[in-house]
């Protein structure tokens, strides 16, 4: 949890947020949380509900639009397999089932399940509190931009994204190494460099395309643009008036 007497570079937002929740007419306010694969999108959303909470005493659900995409056996038999994260890869349906059940006041909400380490849609979904604060954090979530009540987009450069990229799939390796089963637990033996290659490659084959022809576009939608910098610490926060 983050520290709530110490100075935030997120507090602007969560500012923001909380005005718009007491301007609410009492439903959940949605947030989105956009940006490209590696960004942090995961930790920005984590740390605005540490502030959203310990802040202004409001309590948030974080979902992950990762849970929407289709199964992996899905994509494989429309012919998608290269091409999970584009938005023809999820299930557009029930995004849009869950952004009505927030809207409705359901209580529980009920979301499906990814596990990256399992690369794959896990057959339980789970329920999440509804709370007055959902933020929905993933790749393309701003596409959904008309039903969201703010927008935010991170973003960052293309060679910081696959640098963190990289890391992050030699992490999951390791992880995977325990975990028969798990998607790289076949490279658990496998050095670093040959691992770091596999990640460029699927880097400059699917994200960085994801990237440019998707996610990217999105950030015109955002209300609030957050810029990292190399060390992944936030080097800018820009709202939009």
């Amino acid at each position: 949890m983050t520290d709530p007497s110490a100075p935030d570079d997120l507090a602007p937002l969560a500012d923001l947020i909380a005005e718009r929740v007491a301007a609410h007419d009492g439903t959940s306010v949605l947030v989105g949380v956009a940006g490209g694969v590696s960004v942090g999108k995961s930790t920005i959303a984590m740390r605005m509900a540490d502030l959203l909470v310990e802040q202004h005493g409001l309590a948030t659900s974080v979902v992950a639009s990762d849970g929407f995409l289709h199964s992996t056996a899905e994509l494989s038999a429309r012919g998608l397999s290269t091409r999970k994260g584009f938005p023809e890869s999820y299930d557009h349906d029930a995004i849009r089932a869950f952004i009505g059940a927030v809207r409705a006041g359901q209580d529980p909400l009920t979301v499906p399940v990814y596990d990256h380490l399992f690369y794959d849609v896990m057959p339980e979904a789970r329920p999440v509190a509804a709370a007055a604060v959902v933020i929905l954090e993933g790749v393309n979530v701003l596409h959904y931009a008309d039903d969201l009540d703010i927008g935010v987009y991170v973003d960052a450069s293309e060679p910081d994204m696959r640098r963190w990229f990289v890391r992050r799939v030699l992490g999951l390796r390791d992880e995977a190494a325990d975990v028969p089963g798990a998607y790289l637990h076949p490279f658990a033996t496998a050095d670093d460099d040959a691992v770091a290659a596999m990640a460029v490659g699927v880097w400059e084959a699917i994200n960085l395309p994801n990237l440019r022809e998707s996610i990217e576009p999105t950030r015109d939608h955002a209300d609030v643009v957050v810029v990292k910098g190399p060390d992944h610490g936030i080097a800018e926060l820009r709202l939009r008036g």
